[in-house]
């Protein structure tokens, strides 16, 4: 049994949530880069905007966007640790609360969705945690904004619906939502589970690295094929039209009951904020 203060854990947090915010993963500003020979004039130019904004706020130290998002902690915890002085959800709020006060972030939680008081530290996280094999910690941070958590949606299909109904909704939901969430987009679908779990796996799907391919065929192809009709939209960088509406498109599944097709649509914006820390 590995023994890990919560104190260490914390500070991991903490720095997280500066890095996060502050660089955006190589990943996306390479796809970002890219984007730009396939636009002309306006489109052009706000991809250039783009990636001077990142690189301002990583020789800066400031964040990328105003919004600092809701923080979504992806924990994979090893069997084989033991947190001796605390848990695991204290540790990571604490370093929540820490990492984006004395970094300056902006706190964007309130305590009741109806009386909105804000709690003034941007907790409390999301913490999802998968118990794992082994001795590690590995926390992975993804920060969402109001706007992109604004434009995702969820939807109950019939199963006769089938592929034909996901691929309608998920199209639905970009064209009349997408627009309001500074896109280019990154896209999590998810497919399978329950009213439940669904939401989450979209989510989850937004951990993918750009330009990595799906480990099912079927599913590397529907990624493939949702991608091409939304850039087909006209849709473009910040809506004011272009070639690249969506970066990637990601598809997670499970399975689900008989009667049921769920669909999710996590809509995240260009600034796809992520990092891991293994402890």
């Amino acid at each position: 049994m590995r023994k890990i203060k919560s104190d260490i854990i914390c500070n991991a947090v903490e720095n997280l949530c500066a890095k996060a915010n502050f660089e955006l993963p190589t990943d996306v500003l390479k796809a970002l880069k890219q984007s730009i020979v396939l636009e002309k004039d306006t489109a052009k130019d706000i991809f250039e905007e783009i990636i001077k904004n990142v690189d301002i706020a990583e020789t800066e130290q400031i964040p990328l966007c105003q919004d600092t998002g809701i923080a979504n902690f992806f924990v994979k915890l090893g069997k084989e640790v033991f947190i001796d002085d605390g848990d695991i959800y204290y540790a990571v709020n604490r370093g929540v609360s820490l990492g984006y006060i004395n970094n300056y972030l902006r706190k964007s939680i309130v305590s009741d969705p109806l009386e909105r008081k804000n709690t003034k530290d941007n907790t409390p996280a999301n913490i999802y945690i998968d118990i794992v094999s082994g001795s590690k910690i590995e926390i992975t941070f993804l920060p969402k904004g109001g706007g992109s958590e604004n434009a995702s949606a969820l939807k109950m299909l019939a199963p006769s619906a089938g592929w034909d109904g996901v691929k309608e909704f998920v199209l639905s939901v970009v064209n009349n939502k997408g627009r309001n969430a500074c896109p280019p987009l990154i896209i999590g679908v998810g497919i399978g589970g329950d009213f439940a779990s669904v939401g989450l796996i979209s989510k989850k799907a937004l951990l993918r690295e750009i330009n990595s391919e799906n480990k099912i065929t079927f599913y590397a192809e529907r990624e493939k094929e949702l991608l091409n009709d939304i850039n087909k939209l006209n849709i473009g960088p910040m809506s004011l039209g272009g070639n690249t509406t969506a970066l990637a498109v990601f598809i997670e599944k499970r399975p689900t009951h008989i009667a049921s097709l769920p669909v999710a649509v996590s809509i995240q914006c260009h600034s796809c904020r992520r990092k891991t820390v293994i402890i």
